[in-house]
């Protein structure tokens, strides 16, 4: 499986996000024929060179917009409502998993404007939704990512810088309002420098695409990447993206552990329920033996990146811990289907799991074997094993 991670040491805006795919591999005759079908080629041309940043080579990708809209007296260009962007995506040649995903994207970007400016979505001025740099930077990266047959994207955390920039109202404070409702949820780092780092372009794309934000994933690197920032900072104003090969099946999970000498059984059982609510992926107890001989037991969940702090601050409410030890790990999985075989007890349905080789190995769901055992009163191994002695 081909996976990407992007590096934003120096922060990420779509345009750099495009850069970098094209430094890595994808040609800028691919993108520009995939952006094509956009139906749109009379309002934009896109370019991209190669650059140097503070000694480093990388590609810079500019957006050129042609339109202007006939009652647009400020000379902006075009820029396209919710509904027109939605219109525009559906009467294109895109393929339907990119259309919808851009439509998902612009719908949140509109969504996310209109609770900063405290208007109903359908009042959100169109210059700050449906310019059309911001709509070829989105469907040119989910284009870009296609092309390139990436998989999973990874990302690391964002540097949030501090000062101001001049919007499309006003001047407002860094990172822009819209930036920062992108980014709940994401792993942050502030830093010093007083530029837009991650523009709001930027944060919609990578909080939408990457599966999760941390370190570098577990990966065979088969392909390097810079793209250049249109500002000259201090540091190489650079985005890097890795483009590596993992084995299907691997995903990036956290374990999270705590040691609990104080709390019940039923408070344990009850924690147990609401982690498995909240996403966990496992959740089990193991005894332990702490200082002074303290007999214990070690609380340990097993979760997605992404669901790690509303896990966490469930452990610090519904606990007495007062530290939660983290983990970030590689988890090698099986590719299975899920299967329904019938059996003289009705219909179960069996879990498939495929071996290297060729070869799979079954197991059927408790839930359906405990009904069927049940009502007609057999022990719950005798359809356990009906089930199993059904092959493909």
């Amino acid at each position: 499986m081909k996976i990407a991670y992007f590096d934003c040491m120096a922060g990420a805006s779509g345009e750099m996000i495009l850069g970098a795919l094209l430094d890595a591999g994808l040609l800028l005759d691919t993108l520009r024929q995939r952006l094509s079908l956009l139906g749109l080629d009379e309002e934009f041309e896109l370019n991209g060179k190669k650059v140097s940043k503070n000694g480093f080579a990388a590609t810079k990708v500019e957006i050129i917009t042609n339109a202007r809209h006939p009652l647009d007296k400020n000379d902006h260009a075009y820029s396209r409502s919710l509904t027109e962007l939605e219109t525009v995506l559906r009467k294109s040649r895109l393929p339907i998993l990119i259309q919808d995903k851009a439509i998902g994207m612009f719908q949140r970007l509109a969504e996310v404007e209109a609770e900063i400016h405290g208007q109903p979505v359908e009042q959100v001025d169109s210059h700050e939704t449906g310019g059309i740099d911001t709509l070829v930077n989105v469907v040119g990266v989910l284009l870009g990512l296609e092309a390139l047959g990436i998989e999973q994207v990874y990302s690391s955390p964002l540097p949030l810088a501090r000062g101001f920039v001049t919007g499309a109202h006003e001047q407002t404070q860094l990172p822009a309002p819209a930036t920062m409702a992108f980014l709940k949820g994401v792993p942050v780092q502030g830093c010093d420098i007083d530029h837009e780092l991650i523009t709001p372009t930027g944060a919609l794309i990578l909080s939408t695409v990457c599966q999760s934000f941390g370190s570098i994933p577990l990966m065979t690197l088969i392909g390097l990447g810079y793209g250049a920032s249109a500002r000259d900072l201090p540091i190489p104003a650079l985005l890097r993206l890795l483009i590596g090969e993992t084995s299907k099946g691997m995903e990036q999970i956290v374990l999270l552990e705590t040691n609990l000498d104080d709390n019940s059984a039923e408070i344990n059982g009850y924690v147990m329920e609401k982690l498995f609510a909240s996403g966990a992926l496992d959740v089990f107890f193991t005894p332990i033996q702490m200082k002074k001989n303290r007999l214990a037991t070690m609380l340990s969940v097993i979760c997605r990146p992404a669901d790690t702090e509303l896990l966490v601050a469930i452990l610090f409410r519904e606990t007495s811990t007062l530290g939660v030890r983290r983990q970030f790990m590689e988890m090698l999985s099986l590719e299975w289907t899920n299967e329904i075989v019938e059996t003289p007890y009705g219909p179960i349905q069996v879990k498939v799991a495929r071996l290297p080789g060729g070869t799979s190995k079954r197991a059927p769901e408790y839930e359906d074997c405990k009904k069927a055992a049940e009502i007609h009163s057999v022990p719950l191994r005798t359809v356990y094993a009906a089930a199993l002695s059904i092959q493909d």
